[in-house]
């Protein structure tokens, strides 16, 4: 992997389960970022607003800090893990309790600048 020519941009705090998450960004990886920004603007789910951001960042990473051309910028990876679980009790009958479980997620997106471009899948 050229380091020069990919940049990162990570969310640790992502209010979603990991699975979930892993659905979603499965469908932006290898597209160019024109692509998966369109695809994220126009999903249902109401994580793609998160990933939107998080793509956007990775996006500015690579413009300011690598100074590679936007335009030839494609998704390469996208790294997502479990993060912390936010423990919850919710009262039931007889003096009993049931565990809600809230998990979080990590995400990482790793774009690239492609000098060629690939065909994308349709």
């Amino acid at each position: 992997m050229n380091q020069s020519l990919t940049a990162v941009a990570k969310d640790n705090m992502v209010r979603i389960s990991p699975t979930k998450l892993s659905i979603l960004v499965k469908s932006i990886v290898n597209l160019s970022v024109s692509s998966a920004i369109h695809q994220l603007q126009f999903s249902s789910k109401r994580v793609s607003r998160t990933i939107l951001k998080v793509l956007n960042a990775a996006v500015a990473n690579a413009e300011n800090n690598k100074q590679l051309d936007i335009d030839k910028l494609f998704v390469k990876e996208v790294f997502v893990g479990k993060s912390l679980r936010m423990k919850r009790w919710r009262p039931r009958a007889k003096g009993r309790a049931a565990s809600i479980i809230k998990p979080f997620s990590k995400v990482t997106i790793v774009v690239e600048e492609r000098s060629e471009i690939k065909k994308e899948k349709k």
